[in-house]
């Protein structure tokens, strides 16, 4: 890997409200490219700039359409690739099929690592995301992978909502699955943590069993990676309210998949505010419960210090 005389960002289809705000952060256009698809549903990428011995960030969240976006951002790379490109850095604000990371059963395939596969194979040199679903993940790459947080940006929004109140505060974990996270995002705040242990009969359905810590008459934050039907969620706010004695609930997540009767559920439910970051695009509009944080300055940052080989670290806190 070389550093490249420039940068270039393209984007696909997926988030490119998002890489907009990213290059206007950085102070750049977004490269012209056409991400179309022929009449059989094949994807068909055009790109009408060169980035010859440019360094190139291919932005682009594998979100629903799934399949069709991580599509797109393996024919860029490769686009990139056969046009002489110094490096190519995959950014996926969003990586889907993170969920897919271990065999709980005989026969399971393991999906993200034949996704990091797939992507190092199209040509990618270094992959830039945000709070992967699991952190084995980066492992399964062979090329170097940044794994930024949303903490921070969590962080400095709570600190001021409860600005000379947080003693009255405690960060809950969702699940057994999220304590390392959630202890993280704790410590940040210096705040307790407490955890909801629940039993899952079968996928997006879960049974909750018992609240570890103390949350009676405090201003819970339940912090997780990813919401996805908010299931979940929901149960674990209604557990913190009836059997924990909980004063009120907020909720935040990196990712807003918020698939089927998500938003309903949230509407309905125990909380009284949802925030989630901007990595998925179109799934929501920030109204009622929901709300949003901007990530994108946080990723134009990575880029800068990436193209001019400084250390990203500090991001981290």
């Amino acid at each position: 890997m070389s550093q490249g005389k420039d940068i270039k960002i393209i984007s696909g289809n997926s988030n490119k409200p998002f890489a907009m705000k990213v290059c206007q952060n950085i102070g750049l256009r977004l490269c012209q490219t056409d991400v179309t698809s022929f009449s059989d549903g094949e994807i068909s990428m055009s790109l009408h700039e060169t980035v010859r011995g440019s360094d190139v960030f291919i932005i682009q969240s594998t979100c629903k359409p799934v399949n069709d976006h991580l599509m797109e951002m393996l024919i860029m790379a490769d686009a990139c690739k056969r046009a002489s490109s110094s490096r190519i850095t995959c950014v996926i604000p969003y990586f889907g099929y993170a969920r897919q990371d271990r065999k709980t059963k005989a026969r399971d395939p393991i999906s993200a690592k034949l996704v990091a596969n797939l992507i190092t194979a199209a040509g990618a040199d270094r992959v830039l995301t945000m709070d992967l679903h699991a952190a084995q993940i980066q492992g399964f790459f062979d090329i170097p992978v940044d794994n930024l947080l949303s903490g921070p940006l969590f962080t400095d929004y709570y600190l001021k909502k409860f600005s000379g109140n947080l003693d009255n505060v405690m960060v809950v974990s969702p699940d057994v699955g999220s304590v390392a996270r959630a202890r993280a995002f704790a410590l940040k705040l210096g705040l307790n943590l407490a955890i909801i242990d629940k039993r899952r009969e079968k996928a997006n359905h879960s049974e909750v069993m018992n609240i570890i810590g103390s949350v009676e008459g405090k201003h819970a934050i339940l912090f997780d990676d990813l919401v996805d039907t908010a299931g979940s969620l929901c149960e674990a706010a209604k557990a913190l309210v009836e059997l924990g004695g909980a004063k009120d609930i907020y909720a935040c997540a990196s990712h807003g998949v918020l698939s089927g009767k998500a938003i309903e559920r949230i509407e309905r439910s125990d909380i009284s505010e949802v925030l989630f970051t901007d990595t998925i695009p179109g799934l929501y509009e920030p109204k009622g419960k929901i709300k949003s944080l901007s990530a994108a300055p946080l990723f134009a940052e990575a880029i800068r210090r990436i193209f001019e080989e400084v250390s990203i670290s500090t991001l981290f806190r």
